[in-house]
């Protein structure tokens, strides 16, 4: 089977790791990247990107970051939609009882008012570092800016992730894509943006949905799986993605992926 575009998701899709792509996914990409528009998909930001990105040798194509609320290519804003720093305003109003932390990510910068387990993992993990400053600093300093936030990130306990779900569903459902990323860790994004929408974004001319392949896990990529020409989720993706996909490969760390490319795409 031929697809002129692959997007993949990176975190428990591509990557085998928690932060890197195996070699034999890279050969996979290499034996199809010059046929094939390799695009990564991802809630990441792009500093978090870029570097699979080389690895991959795919840096002449566009990322989409932010679970396609920020789309560059070689560094050009292709797409780009922000929270209103008011609403951010407003949900750390909401969340700030709960002495949860926030992490605020606008463009290729990150601010998180302390460090924390969760932190580091994703200083880890991304390659990233963030800026440390008070989220009442920041909401501040990018209204100077006149920039809004591309993510928002609640980070709690499984406790304060139970109240405020359906706190924020209620204030904001209409305004805001709003999932829960795993049971502490909660991640906003504005409404109007969705990983399917921001493929469409960078679609050529002689290219439709029905010509891209697409790999997931998680309840983000949902849509993204279902209306591309064929959804292919990893095998230690969640049971509603697998039961949407077209295809169930192999677990993320068993190269499922590359399995799949190695398997059914051809050049």
């Amino acid at each position: 089977m031929k697809y002129k575009v692959l997007c993949s998701d990176l975190d428990g899709t591509l990557l085998s790791t928690k932060s890197d792509v195996s070699e034999f996914t890279i050969s996979e990409i290499k034996r199809i990247k010059n046929t094939t528009r390799i695009i990564l998909v991802s809630a990441r930001m792009p500093s978090g990107m870029y570097y699979i990105q080389e690895n991959l040798g795919i840096l002449n194509q566009p990322i989409i970051c932010y679970n396609g609320a920020l789309v560059l290519h070689e560094n050009k804003v292709i797409h780009s939609v922000s929270i209103p720093l008011t609403v951010v305003r407003d949900i750390h109003k909401l969340t700030e009882p709960l002495k949860v932390d926030l992490g605020l990510y606008a463009y290729n910068d990150w601010h998180v008012p302390k460090t924390s387990e969760r932190v580091e993992k994703e200083i880890k993990y991304t390659k990233t570092r963030p800026t440390f400053n008070s989220t009442e600093n920041s909401i501040l300093e990018w209204e100077d800016k006149n920039v809004g936030a591309h993510k928002i990130m609640i980070m709690g306990t499984k406790e304060t992730a139970d109240i405020l779900m359906p706190q924020l569903n209620t204030q904001f459902q209409n305004e805001l894509n709003i999932y829960r990323s795993n049971d502490t860790l909660i991640e906003i994004s504005p409404k109007s943006v969705s990983k399917l929408s921001a493929i469409k974004s960078i679609l050529a001319d002689d290219e439709t949905l029905n010509d891209v392949i697409s790999f997931g896990d998680n309840y983000n990529d949902l849509e993204m799986l279902v209306n591309t020409g064929c959804g292919v989720a990893v095998a230690n993706g969640r049971e509603e993605v697998k039961n949407s996909a077209d295809f169930i490969t192999s677990h993320n760390t068993e190269d499922g992926v590359a399995l799949y490319i190695q398997q059914h795409l051809h050049i």
